[in-house]
């Protein structure tokens, strides 16, 4: 297993930064112009979405570039904790187990960490699927940063 974290300190409280980052538009903004995920049209954001443990909540593609569909995900949130974070568990096209732990944590007046831990391990190609998802999850905490610290 293969294990990553990233850690982005934004300027904003954990109340804004939760309804960013759990929006389908706020998720896509953090992929673009890279990746975009494909989901349902009555879904417009994590808290809409019936939490049950081990239940498929939908398929979403990921579309490179937004155009080009190179992988898939069948989403499935383990636990969404409102304000706090979520733990993603999915099965992957590409990898034979995924785990995404998304956390968001108040710190010092009008600043709040988002922390991303990952665990996963590829099908296939190990060494360019991690180097890939290190320089995506840096592009996503870039775009972050960029739209609260700006």
């Amino acid at each position: 297993m293969i294990l990553l974290k990233f850690e982005s300190k934004l300027k904003a409280t954990p109340e804004q930064v939760w309804q960013r980052i759990t929006s389908v538009d706020g998720l896509t903004s953090e992929m673009k112009p890279i990746f975009t995920m494909t989901a349902p049209k009555d879904i417009k954001n994590l808290d809409d979405i019936y939490v049950k443990a081990d239940k498929i909540l939908f398929r979403s593609w990921i579309l490179l570039g937004g155009i080009l569909p190179i992988d898939f995900t069948d989403l499935r949130l383990k636990s969404l904790d409102p304000g706090k974070g979520f733990v993603e568990e999915s099965n992957m096209g590409s990898m034979k187990y995924w785990r995404h732990e998304r956390k968001v944590v108040p710190t010092e007046m009008g600043y709040t960490l988002v922390i991303d831990e990952l665990t996963f391990e590829p099908r296939f190609l190990k060494t360019l699927s991690t180097a890939t998802i290190k320089f995506f999850f840096n592009h996503r905490h870039k775009n972050l940063k960029k739209y609260w610290n700006s």
